[in-house]
């Protein structure tokens, strides 16, 4: 269990005995024991059999998230299901634009160390993410994965930086109408997005992609 102010979560790794692989963007249930009703998580790594972990970054947003860092020890047994979902990073863009906030940052950890591991990326990509809070070891963490990825990586933190905005995106990347938009992240920063790059003619029906992630 690790502390990641930057995104107000924890991050806990999980061994798993069966797994038959995934996807970055995916998620999973996970529950404590066999009596509990496992809750859905995001998986925060790429799949690899050669060190067959699952990463998960878990912010405390309700009375089962806020227990486990009490409730959770090390080589505890879990329960697992999935994985499931189809935020997946595919599709036929020639470019791609991926946007998070605080805890949204989890589907693209997978999606960088997953591109690290398959090779270059297929087409250039641009990363924004809006820190929650500064955390040197996230920011260091994702600069790491970005460099090992082949993506470009923009860090903003909005009390320093100001609001990461769609015309700040659209000025980093001057070919933002080629690509879609591959976003995580608060419900109202999603929208306000969604709108903006409307506004200016991206054809957000076809190019903007969102994790809806509505469990309860």
């Amino acid at each position: 269990m690790e502390p990641l102010p930057g995104v107000g979560a924890v991050a806990l790794t999980v061994a798993p005995q069966h797994w038959p692989g995934h996807e970055a963007g995916q998620f999973a249930f996970l529950g404590l024991d066999a009596q509990e009703k496992a809750h859905p998580f995001t998986i925060a790594s790429a799949w690899d059999e050669r060190s067959p972990r699952l990463s998960f970054v878990v912010k405390a947003l309700g009375d089962y998230t806020r227990s486990l860092p009490q409730r959770l020890r090390p080589g505890q047994e879990v329960h697992l299901e999935g994985p499931y979902g189809g935020f997946t990073f595919d599709d036929e863009a020639p470019r791609q634009i991926w946007v998070s906030g605080g805890v949204g940052v989890t589907p693209f950890l997978a999606a960088l160390q997953q591109k690290a591991l398959r090779g270059s990326p297929p087409c250039p990509v641009d990363y924004f993410h809006s820190l929650s809070a500064p955390d040197e070891v996230v920011e260091a963490r994702l600069q790491a994965l970005a460099t090992e990825a082949g993506v470009r990586l923009h860090l903003v933190w909005p009390q320093r930086d100001g609001r990461l905005t769609g015309e700040r995106i659209r000025a980093a990347v001057p070919q933002w109408r080629e690509a879609s938009l591959w976003f995580c992240g608060p419900e109202g920063f999603a929208e306000a997005l969604r709108r903006d790059f409307t506004a200016v003619g991206f054809d957000a029906r076809r190019r903007f992609h969102r994790e809806f992630f509505d469990f309860r």
